[in-house]
Protein backbone atom coordinates (compact mmCIF):
# COMPACT_ATOMS: atom_id res chain seq x y z
CA UNK A 1 0.00 0.00 0.00
CA UNK A 2 2.84 2.36 0.73
CA UNK A 3 4.27 2.01 -2.79
CA UNK A 4 0.87 2.77 -4.32
CA UNK A 5 0.40 5.80 -2.09
CA UNK A 6 3.85 7.10 -3.03
CA UNK A 7 2.91 7.15 -6.74
CA UNK A 8 -0.29 9.14 -6.26
CA UNK A 9 1.33 12.53 -5.76
CA UNK A 10 3.50 12.48 -8.94
CA UNK A 11 0.57 11.18 -11.00
CA UNK A 12 -1.72 13.85 -9.56
CA UNK A 13 0.91 16.50 -10.30
CA UNK A 14 1.07 15.34 -13.94
CA UNK A 15 -2.71 15.45 -14.25
CA UNK A 16 -2.86 18.95 -12.77
CA UNK A 17 -0.12 20.07 -15.14
CA UNK A 18 -1.94 18.50 -18.11
CA UNK A 19 -5.18 20.23 -17.06
CA UNK A 20 -3.40 23.57 -16.85
CA UNK A 21 -1.86 23.15 -20.32
CA UNK A 22 -5.22 22.14 -21.79
CA UNK A 23 -6.93 25.16 -20.25
CA UNK A 24 -4.32 27.50 -21.75
CA UNK A 25 -4.80 25.84 -25.15
CA UNK A 26 -8.59 26.10 -24.96
CA UNK A 27 -8.30 29.74 -23.88
CA UNK A 28 -6.07 30.45 -26.88
CA UNK A 29 -8.63 28.78 -29.17
CA UNK A 30 -11.48 30.84 -27.70
CA UNK A 31 -9.56 34.10 -28.06
CA UNK A 32 -8.58 33.13 -31.61
CA UNK A 33 -12.21 32.29 -32.43
CA UNK A 34 -13.49 35.63 -31.11
CA UNK A 35 -10.88 37.57 -33.06
CA UNK A 36 -11.43 35.53 -36.21
CA UNK A 37 -15.22 35.75 -36.03
CA UNK A 38 -15.08 39.56 -36.02
CA UNK A 39 -13.02 39.34 -39.23
CA UNK A 40 -14.75 36.32 -40.77
CA UNK A 41 -16.00 38.21 -43.83
CA UNK A 42 -12.50 39.46 -44.62
CA UNK A 43 -11.00 36.00 -44.07
CA UNK A 44 -13.58 34.43 -46.38
CA UNK A 45 -12.87 37.13 -48.97
CA UNK A 46 -9.20 36.17 -48.75
CA UNK A 47 -10.05 32.49 -49.19
CA UNK A 48 -12.22 33.39 -52.19
CA UNK A 49 -9.31 35.02 -54.06
CA UNK A 50 -8.31 31.80 -55.92
CA UNK A 51 -11.84 31.68 -57.32
CA UNK A 52 -11.68 35.38 -58.21
CA UNK A 53 -8.40 34.79 -60.06
CA UNK A 54 -9.93 31.78 -61.80
CA UNK A 55 -12.69 34.02 -63.10
CA UNK A 56 -9.96 36.25 -64.53
CA UNK A 57 -10.72 39.11 -62.15
CA UNK A 58 -13.96 39.79 -64.02
CA UNK A 59 -16.15 39.03 -61.04
CA UNK A 60 -18.38 36.07 -60.43
CA UNK A 61 -21.15 34.87 -58.20
CA UNK A 62 -21.03 32.77 -55.07
CA UNK A 63 -24.39 31.87 -53.60
CA UNK A 64 -25.95 30.29 -50.54
CA UNK A 65 -29.02 28.12 -50.93
CA UNK A 66 -30.04 27.90 -47.27
CA UNK A 67 -30.98 30.93 -45.17
CA UNK A 68 -28.52 29.97 -42.42
CA UNK A 69 -25.67 28.88 -44.70
CA UNK A 70 -23.85 32.23 -44.80
CA UNK A 71 -23.85 32.45 -40.99
CA UNK A 72 -22.49 28.92 -40.53
CA UNK A 73 -19.85 29.57 -43.19
CA UNK A 74 -18.59 32.45 -41.03
CA UNK A 75 -18.57 30.12 -38.01
CA UNK A 76 -16.51 27.55 -39.92
CA UNK A 77 -14.13 30.24 -41.15
CA UNK A 78 -13.67 31.49 -37.58
CA UNK A 79 -12.97 27.96 -36.28
CA UNK A 80 -10.51 27.35 -39.12
CA UNK A 81 -8.70 30.62 -38.45
CA UNK A 82 -8.78 30.07 -34.67
CA UNK A 83 -6.74 26.89 -35.00
CA UNK A 84 -4.15 28.73 -37.08
CA UNK A 85 -4.00 31.62 -34.61
CA UNK A 86 -3.80 29.38 -31.55
CA UNK A 87 -1.34 26.87 -32.99
CA UNK A 88 1.81 28.57 -31.59
CA UNK A 89 0.27 28.62 -28.10
CA UNK A 90 -0.93 24.99 -28.36
CA UNK A 91 2.47 23.83 -29.62
CA UNK A 92 4.21 25.73 -26.83
CA UNK A 93 1.94 24.20 -24.17
CA UNK A 94 2.48 20.72 -25.59
CA UNK A 95 6.24 21.22 -25.56
CA UNK A 96 6.17 22.61 -22.00
CA UNK A 97 4.31 19.48 -20.85
CA UNK A 98 6.53 16.96 -22.66
CA UNK A 99 9.97 18.61 -22.38
CA UNK A 100 10.61 17.99 -18.64
CA UNK A 101 10.46 14.24 -19.27
CA UNK A 102 13.11 14.32 -22.00
CA UNK A 103 16.88 14.14 -21.84
CA UNK A 104 18.89 17.01 -23.29
CA UNK A 105 19.78 15.00 -26.42
CA UNK A 106 16.12 14.13 -26.98
CA UNK A 107 15.13 17.80 -26.69
CA UNK A 108 17.82 18.81 -29.18
CA UNK A 109 16.62 16.10 -31.56
CA UNK A 110 12.95 17.11 -31.42
CA UNK A 111 13.28 20.90 -31.58
CA UNK A 112 14.16 21.05 -35.31
CA UNK A 113 11.06 19.01 -36.12
CA UNK A 114 8.87 21.37 -34.06
CA UNK A 115 10.16 24.34 -36.03
CA UNK A 116 9.96 22.53 -39.37
CA UNK A 117 6.33 21.41 -38.93
CA UNK A 118 4.61 24.84 -39.24
CA UNK A 119 7.04 25.91 -41.97
CA UNK A 120 6.34 22.86 -44.12
CA UNK A 121 2.59 23.03 -43.48
CA UNK A 122 2.57 26.71 -44.50
CA UNK A 123 4.58 25.91 -47.64
CA UNK A 124 2.06 23.25 -48.65
CA UNK A 125 -0.91 25.50 -47.92
CA UNK A 126 0.70 28.35 -49.90
CA UNK A 127 1.26 26.05 -52.89
CA UNK A 128 -2.40 25.03 -52.75
CA UNK A 129 -3.64 28.61 -52.36
CA UNK A 130 -1.47 30.44 -54.89
CA UNK A 131 -0.93 27.78 -57.56
CA UNK A 132 -3.09 24.69 -57.35
CA UNK A 133 -6.51 26.16 -56.52
CA UNK A 134 -6.51 28.92 -59.20
CA UNK A 135 -5.35 26.38 -61.79
CA UNK A 136 -7.91 23.77 -60.76
CA UNK A 137 -10.72 26.33 -60.56
CA UNK A 138 -9.93 27.63 -64.03
CA UNK A 139 -10.20 24.07 -65.29
CA UNK A 140 -13.55 23.56 -63.54
CA UNK A 141 -14.90 26.88 -64.82
CA UNK A 142 -13.94 26.02 -68.40
CA UNK A 143 -17.07 23.87 -68.59
CA UNK A 144 -19.45 26.82 -68.20
CA UNK A 145 -20.88 28.84 -71.09
CA UNK A 146 -20.96 25.67 -73.17
CA UNK A 147 -24.22 25.29 -75.02
CA UNK A 148 -26.09 22.08 -74.20
CA UNK A 149 -29.07 22.71 -76.41
CA UNK A 150 -31.06 25.51 -77.96
CA UNK A 151 -31.59 28.25 -75.39
CA UNK A 152 -29.59 26.48 -72.65
CA UNK A 153 -26.11 26.94 -71.27
CA UNK A 154 -24.03 25.77 -68.33
CA UNK A 155 -23.14 28.29 -65.66
CA UNK A 156 -21.07 27.81 -62.51
CA UNK A 157 -22.80 29.07 -59.36
CA UNK A 158 -20.66 27.76 -56.46
CA UNK A 159 -22.30 27.67 -53.04
CA UNK A 160 -20.50 29.27 -50.10
CA UNK A 161 -20.48 26.14 -47.94
CA UNK A 162 -19.30 23.85 -50.73
CA UNK A 163 -16.60 26.30 -51.78
CA UNK A 164 -15.29 26.69 -48.23
CA UNK A 165 -15.18 22.90 -47.79
CA UNK A 166 -13.23 22.55 -51.04
CA UNK A 167 -10.74 25.27 -50.07
CA UNK A 168 -10.16 23.80 -46.61
CA UNK A 169 -9.78 20.36 -48.17
CA UNK A 170 -7.08 21.69 -50.52
CA UNK A 171 -5.23 23.56 -47.77
CA UNK A 172 -5.21 20.69 -45.28
CA UNK A 173 -4.40 18.08 -47.94
CA UNK A 174 -1.35 19.96 -49.19
CA UNK A 175 -0.30 21.21 -45.75
CA UNK A 176 -0.39 17.78 -44.12
CA UNK A 177 1.20 16.08 -47.14
CA UNK A 178 4.14 18.48 -46.93
CA UNK A 179 4.90 17.09 -43.45
CA UNK A 180 6.27 13.95 -45.13
CA UNK A 181 9.94 14.84 -44.40
CA UNK A 182 9.15 15.30 -40.70
CA UNK A 183 7.38 11.92 -40.58
CA UNK A 184 10.15 10.03 -42.39
CA UNK A 185 12.95 11.60 -40.37
CA UNK A 186 11.13 10.88 -37.10
CA UNK A 187 10.61 7.25 -38.16
CA UNK A 188 14.31 6.98 -39.00
CA UNK A 189 15.27 8.65 -35.74
CA UNK A 190 13.12 6.14 -33.82
CA UNK A 191 14.79 3.23 -35.61
CA UNK A 192 11.60 2.08 -37.35
CA UNK A 193 13.04 2.57 -40.85
CA UNK A 194 16.52 3.13 -42.24
CA UNK A 195 17.76 5.23 -45.11
CA UNK A 196 18.68 2.06 -47.01
CA UNK A 197 15.10 0.80 -46.69
CA UNK A 198 13.71 4.13 -47.88
CA UNK A 199 16.06 4.14 -50.88
CA UNK A 200 15.09 0.57 -51.74
CA UNK A 201 11.40 1.47 -51.46
CA UNK A 202 11.57 4.49 -53.74
CA UNK A 203 9.43 2.91 -56.46
CA UNK A 204 6.73 2.08 -53.91
CA UNK A 205 6.92 5.63 -52.60
CA UNK A 206 6.22 6.98 -56.08
CA UNK A 207 3.14 4.78 -56.37
CA UNK A 208 2.05 5.83 -52.87
CA UNK A 209 2.47 9.52 -53.78
CA UNK A 210 0.04 9.16 -56.68
CA UNK A 211 -2.40 7.15 -54.57
CA UNK A 212 -2.35 9.81 -51.82
CA UNK A 213 -2.77 12.56 -54.42
CA UNK A 214 -5.73 10.72 -55.97
CA UNK A 215 -7.41 10.39 -52.57
CA UNK A 216 -6.74 13.89 -51.24
CA UNK A 217 -7.41 16.01 -54.35
CA UNK A 218 -10.44 16.43 -56.61
CA UNK A 219 -10.71 13.86 -59.39
CA UNK A 220 -8.81 15.85 -62.01
CA UNK A 221 -5.37 14.83 -63.25
CA UNK A 222 -3.92 18.34 -62.94
CA UNK A 223 -4.54 18.64 -59.18
CA UNK A 224 -3.25 15.13 -58.60
CA UNK A 225 -0.01 15.84 -60.44
CA UNK A 226 0.45 19.09 -58.52
CA UNK A 227 0.41 17.12 -55.27
CA UNK A 228 2.15 13.91 -56.38
CA UNK A 229 5.20 15.66 -57.88
CA UNK A 230 5.98 17.75 -54.74
CA UNK A 231 5.53 14.61 -52.62
CA UNK A 232 8.16 12.79 -54.68
CA UNK A 233 10.51 15.78 -54.37
CA UNK A 234 9.95 15.91 -50.61
CA UNK A 235 10.70 12.18 -50.39
CA UNK A 236 14.06 12.72 -52.05
CA UNK A 237 14.77 15.71 -49.79
CA UNK A 238 13.97 13.51 -46.80
CA UNK A 239 16.59 11.00 -47.94
CA UNK A 240 19.15 13.79 -48.18
CA UNK A 241 18.19 15.08 -44.73
CA UNK A 242 18.49 11.59 -43.23
CA UNK A 243 21.92 11.19 -44.84
CA UNK A 244 23.12 14.38 -43.14
CA UNK A 245 21.69 13.34 -39.75
CA UNK A 246 23.32 9.91 -40.03
CA UNK A 247 26.69 11.54 -40.64
CA UNK A 248 26.14 13.93 -37.74
CA UNK A 249 25.26 11.08 -35.37
CA UNK A 250 28.28 9.09 -36.52
CA UNK A 251 30.59 12.04 -35.76
CA UNK A 252 29.01 12.51 -32.32
CA UNK A 253 29.32 8.80 -31.54
CA UNK A 254 33.00 8.86 -32.49
CA UNK A 255 33.70 11.96 -30.41
CA UNK A 256 31.81 11.12 -27.22
CA UNK A 257 32.65 7.57 -26.06
CA UNK A 258 34.88 8.85 -23.30
CA UNK A 259 32.34 11.33 -21.95
CA UNK A 260 29.19 9.21 -22.33
CA UNK A 261 28.95 8.31 -18.66
CA UNK A 262 29.43 11.93 -17.60
CA UNK A 263 26.68 13.05 -19.96
CA UNK A 264 24.21 10.59 -18.47
CA UNK A 265 25.08 11.79 -14.98
CA UNK A 266 24.49 15.40 -16.01
CA UNK A 267 21.04 14.63 -17.40
CA UNK A 268 18.24 14.91 -14.81
CA UNK A 269 16.28 11.73 -14.14
CA UNK A 270 12.94 11.27 -15.90
CA UNK A 271 9.94 12.12 -13.71
CA UNK A 272 8.17 9.03 -12.42
CA UNK A 273 4.48 8.88 -13.28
Amino acid sequence: MKDIDDTKAPLLDHLIELRRRLLWSIAALLVGFIVAFTQAKHIFAFLAQPLVRAYGGNGGTIIYTKLYEAFFVEIKVAVFAAFLIAFPVIANQLWAFVAPGLYRKEKNALLPFLFATPILFTAGAALAYYVVMPTAFRFFLSFQNIGIGEGFKQEALPAMGDYLSLVMHFIFAFGISFLLPVLLMLLERAGIVTRAQLVAGRRYAIVAAFVVAAVLTPPDVLSQLMLAIPLMILYELSLIGIWFTERSRAREAAAEPATESLTHEADPPRPVA
